[in-house]
């Protein structure tokens, strides 16, 4: 039988983990937190419960009880379950202002992402389908909109 550890405050080092299935916020995530005595312990608590995650089958069972949930459950129309497109900025989650027009046909939700090259600032909505499968990125425009 095993027993339940409870962290207390003498364990003042702890890293928490996220295991993430995908890049859309819409993925399952497995997010544990890992505690020591001090830094080293806490390294060797986290390969230790990276190990057993797979050993014993947790990422494989949190993976088929999403892939569950997401033939049993329709979201929104058109985004995947992501009915707003996302960015991460400033320590905050923002949604897109902006979504692609109802002309978008891509059938597996799409991502947005923002960078700044050497022409300047872009953005463009990226197909969520594995690669090799996707749709073409619709690219946002002078006017905001995405095409």
């Amino acid at each position: 039988m095993t027993q339940a550890v409870t962290a207390t405050s003498p364990n003042k080092f702890k890293i928490g983990l996220t295991f993430k299935a995908a890049a859309g916020y819409d993925a399952e995530w497995i997010t544990p937190t890992v505690y020591g005595e001090n830094a080293e312990e806490v390294a060797v608590n986290a390969v230790d419960l990276m190990k057993a995650l797979a050993d014993k089958g947790v990422i494989d069972l949190a993976t088929m009880a999403a892939k569950k949930l997401r033939e049993t459950h329709q979201g929104p129309a058109g985004m995947g379950g992501n009915a707003v497109p996302k960015t991460f900025s400033g320590g905050k989650v923002h949604a897109q202002q902006s979504a692609p027009t109802g002309g978008d046909s891509c059938p597996h939700g799409r991502t947005l992402r923002e960078g700044q090259g050497a022409k300047g600032a872009w953005a463009a909505m990226f197909c969520s389908a594995p690669k090799g499968s996707q749709c073409d990125p619709l690219w946002r425009q002078k006017d905001g909109s995405f095409s």
